[in-house]
């Protein structure tokens, strides 16, 4: 969390890139924070800038919908709410790789709900072990990241 706060921070104060671990790196450009995921996709903060935080720390905040308010406005954040971001992003890329495989291997995809993927075919077919099999296949940009999946069987959409 604190290395991914440094990070940011860093990136922000000083207008230069910073790398972490599994391909995380943070750079300020054209008004923006961007950290670069593993996947090579970007999250963006909008007009980033350190202020003097609660308990005379810098802080750093950047602009966009306050999620209570449902108003445009300065948003304060931290490097644990930035992993939370950044982990959030990953599932989402790690889903996306699978809904791909998935679809190659002739699966009809329906939807999608955060991380359950919703497949319709006739009751014939017995494909859980094959649909699990391939979304818990490595992805080329997440090399030794335990993927595992678990299915089930109903007539109509529901949570397991």
């Amino acid at each position: 969390w604190w290395d991914v706060d440094r990070a940011a921070m860093t990136a922000v104060e000083e207008r230069r890139p910073v790398k972490l671990q599994y391909g995380l790196s943070f750079y300020c450009e054209g008004g923006y924070l961007f950290i670069r995921l593993p996947s090579g996709r970007r999250l963006s903060y909008v007009n980033p800038r350190i202020v003097d935080g609660k308990f005379d720390k810098p802080a750093l905040v950047y602009d966009g919908v306050d999620q209570t308010k449902k108003t445009w406005g300065r948003i304060d954040t931290y490097g644990p709410k930035l992993v939370e971001n950044i982990v959030q992003a990953i599932s989402r890329d790690c889903l996306a790789v699978s809904m791909l495989r998935l679809d190659a291997a002739g699966f009809r995809i329906r939807m999608h709900v955060h991380d359950e993927v919703i497949v319709d075919e006739s009751k014939e077919f017995d494909s859980l072990q094959e649909i699990t099999q391939i979304m818990g296949q490595p992805i080329d940009w997440a090399p030794g990241l335990p993927l595992r999946a678990e299915a089930f069987e109903a007539d109509f959409y529901k949570k397991d």
